[in-house]
């Protein structure tokens, strides 16, 4: 409040929870997009086609083609780029399995093409496999599974027996 008194301003303040309005010219020089009456209540403008479809790829688009295409190491310590990985979570040493398997989650969830590529050793991701998968969502997995010919991890689902045997126990 103090340096907007000395440039002659008055500080924005809040009146009964509300901001006061936008100056007009404020509000003149927001873009608009059709179909909305508001101005300057745009977050998104629109995109191009090719912006909507780079991320409408999936799993697809973001896991290498077999499970040699991963050159990770096998040993030391790896730091995440920022993108993956919050500041202080971003160092994984590799030969301690827990930090390993959990990078090795962060990097198969979040990362692109090449993150995949870089940080996953391929007999490493294959040993840590049936831990790896079970946090994992669904669809992932079967991904995984199916493009790198990793095993099909057992499905942890809800106790008691499974459909076709509660059914015989009925007849």
């Amino acid at each position: 409040m103090i340096a907007a008194a000395l440039r002659g301003r008055r500080p924005v303040t809040r009146r009964n929870g509300a901001f006061p309005a936008r100056p007009a010219s404020v509000a003149a020089s927001a873009p608009r997009v059709a179909g909305q009456d508001r101005p300057g209540s745009v977050i998104i403008g629109s995109m191009s086609l090719a912006q909507l479809l780079t991320g409408r790829r999936g799993h697809r688009g973001r896991l290498p083609d077999r499970l040699e295409d991963l050159h990770g190491p096998a040993r030391g310590v790896i730091v995440l780029p920022r993108h993956l990985s919050w500041p202080g979570m971003r160092e994984f040493d590799v030969t301690d399995d827990a930090t390993r398997r959990s990078m090795y989650g962060i990097v198969l969830t979040q990362g692109q093409r090449n993150d995949v590529m870089r940080f996953l050793h391929p007999a490493l991701l294959a040993q840590d496999w049936p831990l790896i998968a079970v946090a994992l969502d669904p669809r992932l997995r079967r991904w995984c599974e199916r493009r790198f010919a990793l095993p099909q991890a057992p499905v942890t689902g809800g106790a008691g027996p499974a459909p076709a045997q509660a059914d015989a126990g009925r007849r």
